[in-house]
């Protein structure tokens, strides 16, 4: 596989197992509460990436066999266009300025905490999978329509890129949200840690 495609699919890796160091962490009841009215809870930054993933999944598929039916080759090295570079480079934790999320995005309904991560996982399985058949494609040339903007368009490298950066971006929120609950307890009770002594 090509070493850059290779990275992206340790990146869907990485966010997996970031994701399921949470559920080891922060239990069932906490996911849906939130810390602050504006800031979403860990249920909802979950469902969002899920709503992501499902909505980018057709587009992905359709520009691979875009890609297979046109032919050429792979560059040496792929780059991003200016669009999917600028979007890389914001959309990384730490958080420094917040988006308005289109209504599609956004999550409206509880979900429970097992549901959501089957979900994920399934769905970062579909990733992988469509990251690894884009291999030896010339992926540069290949352009999807973004379904947040529907007037914005990147070229498919940048779009596979973009999207563990993007789960990166909402986990890494989703554990402030744990730090926040740890906060409250510690307010709550008086004491630091879990020491009762």
């Amino acid at each position: 596989m090509h070493p850059q495609l290779a990275t992206i699919v340790d990146e869907f890796h990485a966010a997996q197992r970031r994701l399921h160091r949470l559920v080891e962490r922060i239990p069932p009841t906490e996911w849906p509460r939130r810390t602050d009215p504006h800031r979403w809870s860990v249920s909802e930054c979950v469902e969002h990436l899920n709503l992501t993933s499902r909505a980018f999944l057709p587009s992905i598929r359709d520009a691979i066999a875009e890609g297979r039916r046109g032919g050429g080759r792979a560059p040496a090295r792929y780059r991003r266009d200016p669009m999917g570079w600028l979007l890389w480079r914001t959309l990384g934790p730490p958080v420094r300025f917040r988006v308005k999320t289109r209504a599609p995005f956004v999550p409206s309904a509880f979900v429970p905490p097992a549901e959501l991560v089957t979900e994920f996982d399934r769905l970062q399985a579909e990733q992988i999978a469509a990251t690894e058949s884009a291999d030896g494609l010339p992926l540069q040339a290949l352009r999807i329509v973004s379904p947040f903007a529907p007037g914005v368009r990147y070229n498919l490298y940048s779009t596979l890129s973009i999207l563990p950066r993007h789960q990166e971006r909402h986990l890494w929120q989703a554990e402030q949200v744990h730090v926040d609950v740890d906060d409250r307890r510690v307010s709550d009770t008086g004491m630091a840690g879990g020491s009762s002594w």
